[in-house]
């Protein structure tokens, strides 16, 4: 089997995905169950300086359709940073993944070693297409991804590897 830049992408997003949808499930219903408001979870941070639980599936989302649209050489969308309830974010992440599954994947697996240049904060990175995926816009998506349920771990939520890993 030939791995493409394409099916190393959706597949690994897809489990981030599935992830985030499982774990802002059984947060929600811990919620419910102990009678805690939902934003006492979605503002939980692990320390002052970091983002918010919310901030981090906000931010999960955003760089896996930010860098799956710059390699299919399309301009990125941008979505507002509104979500506030559980129910919010799964559907940021549905939206997320509905986006990225809709993109041309011929023009995403083109040229891996073609560079591409993202702008960063007051600068831009310029990597080769195949290292922008595997050295950059995947760990990024694993760490925020891991960042919510470190999160939410935290919090009280009863999350094991298993929700984390999904398959």
């Amino acid at each position: 089997m030939q791995y493409t830049t394409s099916s190393i992408a959706f597949a690994s997003l897809d489990q981030m995905f599935a992830a985030l949808r499982i774990m802002l499930d059984k947060a929600a219903a811990h919620a419910k169950t102990a009678g805690v408001d939902e934003t006492v979870y979605t503002s939980w941070r692990l320390a002052p300086d970091m983002f918010t639980m919310a901030r981090q599936v906000q931010i999960a989302c955003d760089i896996a359709v930010r860098g799956m649209t710059r390699l299919s050489g399309a301009e990125p969308p941008s979505f507002p940073d509104t979500e506030t309830t559980f129910a919010q974010l799964k559907e940021r992440t549905a939206k997320a993944q509905a986006h990225i599954k809709d993109l041309d994947k011929a023009k995403i697996d083109a040229d891996p070693d073609k560079d591409i240049t993202v702008p960063m904060r007051d600068s831009s990175m310029t990597l080769k297409r195949q290292q922008f995926l595997q050295n950059f816009m995947l760990p990024n998506v694993y760490f925020h991804v891991t960042a919510t349920y470190l999160n939410l771990r935290n919090a009280g939520v009863p999350l094991g590897k298993a929700d984390f890993m999904t398959r």
